[in-house]
């Protein structure tokens, strides 16, 4: 019995000839929707549609015959869903819908990890990675999880974690393998997350949208200062998220494209921080108004022996500590309170490109290539301030680059040879302001 499998998307095509005993198999398919044919003289030709092939999955279909002439055919076009029958391990398949409708906070695919069950989130550090998680799978360590992106590793060796994955328009689904896994799924022994990147099909389609958070659509927070108008202030948020994809034949049933776009652009002025500094009566040793009831909830504070009437001679003061203090702002509030706020400037662009060249039915190519940018641009970029140069608010320059090319090519019915070249290629860069040294303290 012959049977031929077509993706219906791109009509990639591939035939075996089932065994003595009738099994067959056909390996290393790429995902997406199949149709699937059968034929045997002598009998009718099977012919079953609405086959979804899923990323990292082996279903089992079996054919059913029925005697009758070639030319006679029976169409199943709705079957039991697909079981697959030889994996013993649990994973769940995250697929496009869900990606595409779930809500998202940041358009961030990892989040949805967690659907997988057995999976937990956490907070990463501030030193890794934009876009990296700390995901812990069937109670293994953040770092013992395998992330797979069109079958290359995806993992950052900085720090274990995942390399940024595209976003959602750009992913076509991704599996995650929790407990038993397969022979194929090393290296780690905590889980696999095994994304897929869209391919182009023999059709042209594409996507643009626009995605927009702006101050004018929130609340102000209960508890915000109050501005000189009266009325309390904003947080200044305006965040854009523009892109789109597009994908389609460059030659009809040989070679595809697919390339997608994403920036995101957020700008945060909050005016919440406050702290206290000495004011210019304190540096002159003058603590009369910083001790009164005003600035003690009502409570009068009376400075310890030798010191009398709340003054201090300003020459006991250290003069490294007065060094420090001429790196604060000047304030006019007699308790010293000051508020201020460390602006979020940062922009993020995301691209994905990748070529599909099906050369025949046993022999298909591919290259893709991601690039994720960060930047965040510093608080108060040459304030020399104190209380704006913070590691939190230094300036950000990160670059991520991921690069696989992959082959596959059939050797008859039972040998597949099936190459993935993967580079990957990150970098941090975090630069605070200049800021004093010990020779500035007159130390």
């Amino acid at each position: 019995m012959t049977v031929t499998v077509t993706q219906t998307d791109t009509g990639f095509t591939r035939s075996v000839v089932t065994e003595a005993n009738g099994l067959y198999v056909v390996s290393s398919l790429p995902t997406g929707p199949y149709r699937l044919e059968a034929a045997l003289q002598g009998f009718r030709t099977y012919v079953q549609t609405g086959i979804v092939l899923q990323v990292a999955a082996t279903p089992t279909i079996n054919v059913v015959l029925s005697v009758g002439n070639l030319q006679e055919t029976i169409t199943v076009e709705e079957a039991a869903p697909l079981v697959d029958v030889r994996s013993t391990g649990i994973s769940e398949v995250v697929e496009q819908e869900r990606i595409l409708e779930l809500p998202l906070q940041g358009r961030q695919v990892t989040d949805l990890i967690v659907l997988a069950g057995a999976a937990v989130q956490d907070v990463p550090n501030n030193k890794s990675m934009p876009g990296s998680i700390f995901t812990g799978v069937a109670g293994s360590l953040p770092f013992g999880v395998a992330y797979l992106l069109d079958g290359a590793m995806h993992n950052n060796p900085y720090d274990n974690l995942n390399m940024p994955l595209p976003f959602p328009d750009a992913l076509q689904e991704f599996r995650v393998a929790t407990s038993g896994l397969s022979a194929d799924n090393g290296v780690h022994s905590g889980g696999t997350v095994n994304a897929v990147t869209k391919s182009g099909t023999n059709m042209l389609h594409g996507t643009l949208f626009e995605f927009l958070r702006d101050k004018r659509f929130n609340s102000k927070a209960v508890f915000a200062p109050i501005g000189p108008d009266g009325k309390r202030l904003d947080d200044g948020l305006k965040r854009n998220q523009p892109g789109g994809v597009l994908g389609g034949p460059i030659l009809t049933d040989r070679l595809f494209f697919f390339g997608a776009y994403q920036g995101t652009f957020l700008r945060v002025t909050p005016p919440d921080a406050t702290t206290i500094i000495p004011t210019p009566a304190m540096l002159a040793g003058d603590f009369t108004a910083f001790a009164s009831p005003a600035c003690n909830r009502g409570q009068q504070v009376t400075l310890r022996a030798p010191f009398v009437n709340n003054t201090i001679d300003p020459r006991l003061f250290s003069p490294a500590a007065m060094g420090v203090a001429r790196q604060l702002p000047v304030t006019t509030d007699p308790c010293g309170n000051v508020r201020f706020s460390a602006p979020v400037h940062y922009d993020q662009n995301q691209i994905v490109a990748k070529i599909d060249f099906q050369q025949s039915g046993g022999h298909s190519m591919f290259g893709r290539y991601m690039m994720t940018l960060d930047e965040q641009l510093p608080a108060w970029p040459g304030s020399g301030n104190v209380l704006t140069t913070r590691p939190e608010d230094a300036a950000q320059n990160h670059r991520a680059h991921s690069l696989t090319i992959g082959d596959t090519r059939v050797f008859g019915s039972n040998v597949v040879n099936a190459v993935r070249v993967a580079w990957n290629r990150s970098r941090a860069h975090y630069n605070l302001e200049p800021f004093f040294g010990a020779e500035t303290l007159g130390i």
